[in-house]
């Protein structure tokens, strides 16, 4: 087990201590350096120090369900490809997309949705009323054995270490939020498929920023709730989608135009215009950060050939 102390306002390695096991080690970081570095770090380590087969890794308020590994490593060996062509990821039971799919829902829904905005799209405004009605008679459905997904978030990730050599570490540059689509799209991208196994369940112990945020008329959750957190993922999030998603220049720059406008207004009857300036200039950094550089080459670990010896 590898617990990566990100600088955490308790002493994390005295509480490890406690345990007396030696199969536990504790990294601790000087500064609070984001979930892209914790997690390089984590992987770094795992991939050049330890002999294990493969790495799951977990966030910090991810309560892993007792049948979790098993299920996973059956699945495993159940489902086709090589080490360095596959990964798994748990269902996170508190992600309503993520249940929806293992259901049958397409990803395509949720994900990689072409030339949208921040999650807006004009030519898809009547569609997703309609899917959402839909949704409210939803028969409650069986889960099926394994589903494709286009990228998924770090918590419940299981893959070889094949892989790691394959797609490297995170992107440390992203701080925070995305740096996980990032990566994990690294495995799909790259020719590889990433499976959510319903029944490997993961419980959320604590509830993402936000969750309990009730919309109201001519309010704007971004600029209600806006904080250093909301400009990395508003930044992270358009310079990621920008690379990936846009296929008609003009409908994304409608969308955009679009969004930007309905939020400058809300900003002006809400009285949250430095709430605004500050969105708009995460937007104008997604468009301009040079540091910023998806390309998988870049982040290959210097290990050569994986030690290959027991899970």
């Amino acid at each position: 087990v590898i617990i990566v102390d990100n600088d955490s306002n308790y002493d994390v390695e005295s509480e490890i201590l406690a345990f007396a096991d030696s199969k536990i080690t504790v990294l601790k970081q000087k500064e609070n350096s984001g979930s892209a570095m914790g997690y390089k770090t984590g992987l770094s380590y795992a991939h050049t120090q330890t002999s294990a087969d493969f790495v799951l890794l977990l966030d910090d308020d991810n309560v892993l369900d007792k049948n979790a590994m098993n299920t996973l490593l059956a699945s495993w060996d159940n489902i086709e490809g090589t080490n360095a062509a596959k990964a798994l990821f748990c269902l996170r039971t508190d992600r309503k997309q993520h249940i929806k799919i293992a259901k049958g829902e397409n990803p395509n829904r949720y994900y990689l949705i072409p030339n949208n905005f921040m999650g807006f799209h004009l030519l898809r405004i009547f569609k997703n009323q309609y899917n959402k009605l839909l949704d409210k008679f939803e028969s409650q459905g069986t889960f099926e054995n394994a589903v494709k997904m286009p990228y998924v978030p770090y918590g419940g990730l299981f893959m070889h270490q094949d892989m790691i050599q394959k797609i490297g570490y995170p992107d440390e540059q992203f701080f925070l939020y995305v740096d996980d689509s990032e990566y994990t799209y690294r495995v799909t991208s790259t020719g590889g498929t990433i499976w959510l196994i319903p029944e490997a369940k993961i419980n959320d112990v604590d509830k993402s920023q936000g969750i309990a945020y009730k919309k109201k008329m001519f309010r704007s959750q971004l600029l209600d709730l806006w904080n250093f957190r909301t400009y990395y993922h508003v930044r992270n999030r358009m310079y990621f989608y920008s690379k990936h998603t846009i296929n008609n220049k003009f409908i994304f720059k409608l969308n955009k135009a679009l969004f930007l406008l309905n939020l400058r207004i809300i900003s002006k009857l809400s009285d949250k215009k430095t709430a605004y300036q500050k969105l708009r200039q995460a937007v104008d950094d997604s468009q301009t950060e040079p540091a910023l550089l998806i390309n998988a080459d870049q982040f290959q670990p210097t290990k050569q050939t994986p030690s290959i010896a027991n899970h």
